[in-house]
């Protein structure tokens, strides 16, 4: 493995936030998510860019947006002994794996944060793969790995011709244990004035995948927040998947969102820029542009461009509490209950998706007319903020949740 050069900008020294982090209000107990003290031996550092003589625990955070800070997986394994969690050296990557001490597992990806893998303990004693991901080969030969969860934020502010999006992520800190569940702190700050500083929290429990992001405004300007956590579902067919709990939530049909990560279907319905523009608004559209790569690719067999946007401006209500989801569907809900579940009989499983400090919720699936040999069999849940974008005042941070709980012990 070659020797790690510490990337060091002054000017991108992440601090412990002063408020504790805001509870989740769920239906289940959540020792980790409720007892975890954030500030407790905060280490100020980062783990992925530490030459073998870089052994201080007061070094500051180096890793600018564009930054690939190469991967001391020796000293990770060394620093977080213990904790629960594993180390793989994958090319330029690493693979960080959580498990506790019921069975329960999750994967991600350094420095992309991408989550591949989580499986939770089941009825049967074993466990199962509640993520879908899908490993291809890259037009430069490098391996592309795609779905599972990922944020995909967009921060600007006010007045602000560009904007930026957290892509490349610092490892900060390992807290908790397999017993009572593990806690991996990541985080990533804008260009060299590290102006927007962002943390993104993921918790493992013994039922419960838990991501959080923190994103602290810096600026003396308002900061327009727009995004997701995205989550790519696996499920065996649509035919025998079903969402249960959004009878009566508010809807917008929306073009799917895209990005490195998404999972699209080929010719799913992509809008022109000017049908775009006139399905989100100019200012919405820009930043939706710049985070998922919206193309402006025109679909084959459908309405023309000014059909298409006035059938997708009409806001719909969900009529069905156990809706089947064969059909292909993009949709951004504006009220839908704080949890729900995702039913899939083919495989005897149940996840409850839920959310906290995002008022809005995506929802997607490629239906059945794209399940070839299972490469699309998975449903998207996303907490969002796309439709209304979040404005976050000079100073202070925002705080948002999302979790996946699995009820099936």
């Amino acid at each position: 493995m070659a020797d790690a050069s510490f990337l060091h900008s002054p000017h991108c020294t992440f601090r412990t936030f002063t408020n504790p982090t805001k509870k989740l209000n769920t239906f289940f107990h959540s020792p980790l998510l409720f007892n975890f003290n954030h500030h407790r031996n905060k280490r100020d550092f980062s783990l992925l860019a530490l030459t073998p003589t870089s052994q201080s625990s007061h070094l500051p955070i180096s890793i600018e947006s564009n930054s690939h800070p190469l991967i001391n997986v020796d000293y990770m394994e060394k620093e977080f002994r213990g904790h629960g969690v594993s180390f793989t050296e994958l090319g330029e990557s690493c693979v960080l794996k959580m498990q506790v001490e019921n069975g329960s597992n999750a994967s991600l990806m350094l420095p992309s944060g991408l989550i591949t893998s989580y499986k939770p303990h089941m009825w049967h004693g074993g466990t199962l793969e509640v993520l879908h991901t899908s490993v291809s080969k890259g037009e430069d030969g490098g391996v592309v790995v795609q779905g599972g969860v990922f944020v995909g934020f967009n921060c600007r502010t006010d007045g602000a011709v560009s904007s930026w999006s957290p892509s490349t992520w610092a490892l900060l800190d390992v807290r908790g244990n397999p017993q009572d569940g593990i806690q991996v702190e990541l985080g990533s700050c804008s260009n060299s004035e590290g102006m927007i500083e962002v943390k993104y929290i993921v918790t493992l429990e013994s039922d419960t995948l838990s991501t959080e992001l923190q994103i602290s405004n810096l600026t003396p300007l308002p900061l327009q927040l727009m995004g997701s956590l995205i989550s790519h579902l696996t499920v065996s067919t649509p035919e025998a998947t079903y969402a249960v709990g959004l009878e009566g939530s508010n809807y917008f049909n929306r073009p799917p969102l895209m990005s490195d990560f998404s999972i699209i279907p080929p010719g799913f319905g992509h809008r022109r820029l000017q049908d775009s523009n006139k399905l989100w608004g100019q200012t919405a559209v820009e930043g939706l542009m710049s985070n998922w790569g919206m193309t402006g690719s025109n679909s084959q067999g459908r309405e023309t461009g000014e059909e298409q946007v006035e059938e997708e401006e009409i806001e719909e209500e969900e009529d069905d509490n156990y809706a089947h989801l064969t059909e292909k569907m993009s949709r951004i809900y504006t009220s839908a209950p704080r949890r729900f579940s995702f039913i899939d009989r083919g495989r005897r499983n149940s996840v409850i998706v839920g959310r906290d400090g995002f008022d809005e919720l995506y929802v997607f699936s490629p239906g059945s007319s794209y399940d070839w040999y299972g490469t699309y069999a998975y449903i998207c849940a996303g907490a969002s903020a796309l439709l209304k974008p979040i404005i976050l005042a000079p100073k202070d941070v925002w705080r948002g949740f999302q979790y996946l709980h699995n009820p099936n012990l």
